[in-house]
């Protein structure tokens, strides 16, 4: 088993709590099954939003989804003029059999656009 690195990112529509929740929830969710995943092959997981969220940590979306008994942590990205506007990314590590040219990085909707050599 090895630990690898897994990244993938996406866009609200809107800053709300709530929605924040819920497509952060479908990001972690996606990361999960597309890379044969539980909770328990979690090692731990960085979240970053756009400086225009600000109306809940992302990190709050994994507690909802029980994710509770792992480190993480949530930071600001660079306001860097004229990116990508209301992105939540994540960096999660896992220990998998995968191989690192078998880990599925899940760039939903939009920001897939971000990393075109990654995207899955």
């Amino acid at each position: 088993m090895a630990v690898r690195a897994v990244r993938g990112a996406v866009q609200l529509e809107r800053d709300e709590a709530g929605h924040m929740e819920e497509r952060v929830g479908e990001l972690l969710t996606a990361v999960l099954e597309r890379n044969e995943l539980v909770a328990d092959d979690l090692i731990s997981i960085w979240f970053t939003a756009t400086p225009d969220l600000h109306s809940d940590f992302p990190a709050a979306a994994a507690r909802g989804l029980g994710i509770v008994d792992v480190p993480l942590i949530c930071a600001q990205e660079l306001d860097v003029e004229g990116a990508m506007p209301r992105v939540v990314r994540l960096l999660a590590h896992v220990e998998t059999y995968l191989s690192r040219a078998e880990i599925s990085h899940v760039y939903l909707g939009a920001t897939a656009a971000l990393r075109k050599d990654i995207a899955q």
